[in-house]
């Protein structure tokens, strides 16, 4: 009772004082500790249990999604499956969580071997299964295959499924097609909640549809009584950002009826920095250094927006600031799935064993670029660089080189439409919704011989 009302403390001490706890307790305590964060603990519970069932394995990976990690869920999954002990056998809990994992690393090879397993194994794909197997795909790139699975779940879809069918539309900014398929769903009678309608609005932000993201948000509140989340407010905040009406989202900034998290502040500097308004910017970065007093990120973009202004006092201030409270920025990380092995990339790695030949393709790549007229934005690289130490970071960035490895791997005129990138931004990028630095898909195709239909990327914060 305790673990599930999230009262760890007692729950432990009821725990501690079973003499011989039974297997449900042993499962309610390690969940307990999921849902408090302490992952260690809860993986030491489960280390020294005397006896495990599939619900236990299950807490343990969907445990793990959670608390963000990932490649620790596909780990256990696999030694779930190896140990085979008393023939327990993974179910439909247990497979969702495989999936989200699959989905949050952008690992397709994987996501596809799951549902094969799925299939093998005669589990029935029902709504909640197939809702999880939509969100896979959506986010690994494969947003064909999320449609297929979706129409194949039949007419009996709830409404998580249709949220997860609009979400995985709007990530890949297909707008029209995302806000048509509401419609749908509303005709068939399928009442929305504050999901559905999130992933409504981040397809609005992507179509930059600026007043039917107002209309959405009316309908929301007054046709179906749902109350804003912080979410939400967000999503409008970079709506109107994204469209250069910085003075409006400032208004939705002030007029929320909760305080601004580090995702609004982020939407807010996300657009004041596409559209240059210094003041709007410098006060956004400066909110989330509040929030967040020792994130490298927010330290970093302040000291170069006062470097643009020539405040080079200001500059030196943050810095010393930086290094008086222990501040280091951390290197963003990209994760790429090739051959079903995902590898790993920092900016300016140079720890793969591939190495040479994956800069040369990405010099291949940039000069074949540069021929088609594409030039690196070199705005928002440090500015104590100089315009060639500044190209330079920008062809080292981890997204580009898991990008080139994943061409150098790939043979000529085969399609990349199902690689996906999974960008896990450990020093907490602030833009919200898209990369800086993205490439057009035509001038990539052009310059590779490659076919790129699809570069997504899977952010999440650590």
């Amino acid at each position: 009772m305790y673990s599930s009302c999230g009262n760890l403390g007692y729950a432990r001490q009821v725990f501690d004082e079973i003499p011989q706890p039974d297997l449900p307790s042993w499962n309610s305590i390690i969940n307990a500790n999921f849902q408090a964060g302490l992952v260690d603990m809860a993986r030491n519970l489960f280390a020294v249990m005397p006896e495990r069932n599939v619900i236990s394995w299950s807490c343990m990976i969907n445990g793990y999604v959670r608390c963000g990690q990932y490649k620790e869920a596909l780990a256990l999954f696999r030694e779930m499956q190896m140990l085979g002990v008393n023939d327990v056998r993974p179910n439909e809990f247990t497979m969702s969580g495989v999936l989200a994992a699959c989905g949050r690393l952008g690992a397709l090879e994987h996501g596809k071997w799951a549902h094969a397993y799925i299939d093998k194994c005669g589990m029935p794909v029902d709504v909640v299964l197939g809702t999880a197997l939509i969100d896979m795909y959506a986010k690994c790139g494969s947003v064909e295959k999320a449609r297929w699975v979706f129409s194949n779940l039949g007419p009996n879809k709830d409404v998580m499924a249709w949220s997860a069918m609009i979400s995985g539309l709007a990530m890949h900014g297909l707008a029209e097609e995302c806000v048509g398929l509401f419609s749908k769903m509303i005709n068939q009678g399928v009442r929305p909640n504050a999901v559905t309608f999130l992933a409504v609005f981040c397809a609005c932000v992507h179509g930059g549809l600026v007043s039917e993201g107002k209309d959405y948000l009316r309908r929301m509140t007054e046709d179906y009584s749902i109350i804003p989340t912080i979410q939400h407010y967000g999503c409008m905040v970079d709506l109107y950002g994204r469209a250069g009406r910085i003075k409006e989202a400032w208004n939705v900034v002030k007029s929320m009826p909760m305080e601004p998290d580090v995702l609004v502040w982020g939407a807010l500097l996300s657009g004041s920095r596409m559209h240059g308004d210094i003041e709007t910017c410098e006060l956004a970065l400066k909110k989330l250094i509040e929030l967040e007093p020792t994130n490298s990120g927010a330290y970093v973009l302040l000291s170069n927006v006062y470097a643009k202004r020539g405040r080079w006092e200001d500059v030196r201030h943050v810095r010393d600031l930086m290094e008086t409270m222990g501040i280091k920025k951390v290197p963003g990380c990209s994760l790429i799935e090739v051959g079903g092995v995902l590898h790993e990339f920092f900016v300016g790695d140079d720890s793969h064993p591939e190495t040479r030949q994956i800069h040369m393709m990405l010099e291949e790549i940039l000069e074949r670029l540069k021929v088609e007229g594409y030039v690196g934005n070199t705005k928002e690289v440090l500015l104590d660089l100089d315009e060639e130490g500044k190209e330079l970071a920008l062809s080292l960035h981890s997204e580009k080189l898991a990008l080139a490895y994943g061409f150098l791997k790939t043979s000529a005129g085969r399609s990349l439409s199902e690689i996906a990138i999974g960008f896990t931004i450990l020093h907490k990028d602030y833009a919200p919704a898209e990369t800086t630095g993205k490439l057009d898909y035509a001038l990539l195709s052009m310059a590779t011989g490659k076919i790129v239909k699809s570069y997504t990327f899977q952010q999440a914060a650590l």
